[in-house]
């Protein structure tokens, strides 16, 4: 049934720890599991949008969903309208600040919400937001962390056989500049010479050691830099840009459209690869893809490879989703890959829902 409108009604907020298959291990820290929030937002029409938040550390859910709920509760009985909603709960925030915990959770909601409507009108995101439906290019991130570099070739077999990838991603950051090159040579033994290998510091290196580093592995015919320094440091990201043959990607950490836009009027980076929680939901990401089209940036996904998906169909330079699983636990039908690419079915919303039966096992009190 199709809905000309959408009430809100009231907002679910679950939190659970995943258990991966693979344990992160790179600069930012070691993970075993991985927290993720759900949020179902209700209406009185009886549809719900879904979406979910990945907060990195699981005490983060103490402090989001509170949050989550006071924003919700503003919006209860008023219309849904995502874009209206994105400005209202921007200005309701202008006195603590947007960036942090307040963007995430304004993120969260703007994700449900567009679902919702999406679900409301029958229609896959991608098809509400006017694109079509599709496959996506994408690149596997599921593994390849600063592990032991002996393993790391078979690594890369598994993972480019994992659904035809093309492209894989590697973190580097090594204590040696060798020893990240035998990284590469090892990932490249597995996955093969034609591989698109990008690598990911994860701002785990002062601005001289990037200088360094990045100039002993410039001549490798790697893909791109990702974030050899921390995400603000623009006037480094600028310096590294001018003196380095690899392009340089950043921007899973700018938190709102804005910031992207100062970052690419500063020259900080030849690409950008926005996270949906923290650029601002589908709304703000948007946003972003209009200022990245203007300028002729590629723009990649970070996580989220669902809703990012829909989102690329709809994005004048898409260039690569991020291809990670630790959702498809918890969800109910996930999406498949393919010959390299992300399949995205013909499904109203985002495509989306719960693994009842897995919430229940992971879920934990925040």
């Amino acid at each position: 049934m199709r809905f000309g409108k959408l009430t809100f009604r009231s907002v679910d907020v679950r939190a659970v720890s995943v258990p991966l298959r693979r344990p992160v291990v790179s600069k930012v820290g070691l993970f075993e599991e991985w927290p993720v929030i759900l949020i179902d937002l209700h209406t009185e029409e009886g549809v719900t949008g879904r979406a979910y938040l990945e907060p990195y550390l699981k005490n983060a859910a103490r402090y989001l969903i509170p949050v989550i709920h006071d924003l919700a509760a503003a919006r209860i009985g008023k219309l849904v309208h995502p874009v209206d909603d994105f400005q209202a709960m921007h200005r309701s925030l202008n006195l603590v600040g947007y960036e942090g915990m307040s963007m995430i959770a304004v993120s969260g909601l703007d994700m449900a919400a567009w679902d919702a409507l999406a679900k409301a009108a029958d229609m896959p995101l991608a098809n509400y937001l006017g694109g079509s439906l599709g496959s996506v290019r994408a690149y596997n991130s599921n593994a390849l962390w600063l592990t032991d570099v002996g393993k790391l070739k078979d690594e890369a077999a598994a993972l480019v056989a994992e659904g035809g990838f093309k492209g894989l991603k590697l973190r580097l950051g090594r204590e040696r500049v060798a020893d990240d090159l035998l990284a590469i040579k090892a990932v490249r033994a597995g996955a093969g010479e034609e591989i698109k290998l990008m690598v990911d510091f994860n701002q785990g290196l002062s601005f001289g050691d990037a200088l360094h580093r990045c100039h002993a592995l410039d001549g490798e015919g790697l893909y791109w830099f990702e974030e050899p320094v921390t995400y603000s440091n623009l006037e480094g990201y600028s310096r590294l840009r001018d003196e380095l043959k690899t392009p340089l990607q950043l921007g899973e950490n700018f938190y709102g459209p804005r910031l992207l836009h100062q970052a690419l009027a500063a020259g900080a980076g030849d690409y950008v690869m926005p996270d949906l929680m923290r650029i601002g939901g589908v709304t703000g990401w948007m946003r972003a893809a209009a200022i990245c089209g203007a300028a002729g940036i590629e723009m990649s996904s970070h996580l989220y490879p669902e809703f990012s998906a829909h989102l690329l169909r709809v994005t004048e330079t898409a260039h690569w989703l991020e291809w990670q699983d630790w959702a498809d636990p918890i969800l109910k039908e996930p999406f498949r890959m393919r010959d390299g690419n992300l399949e995205i079915p013909d499904r109203p919303g985002a495509g989306i829902e719960w693994n009842e039966d897995a919430l229940k096992r992971w879920r934990y009190d925040a």
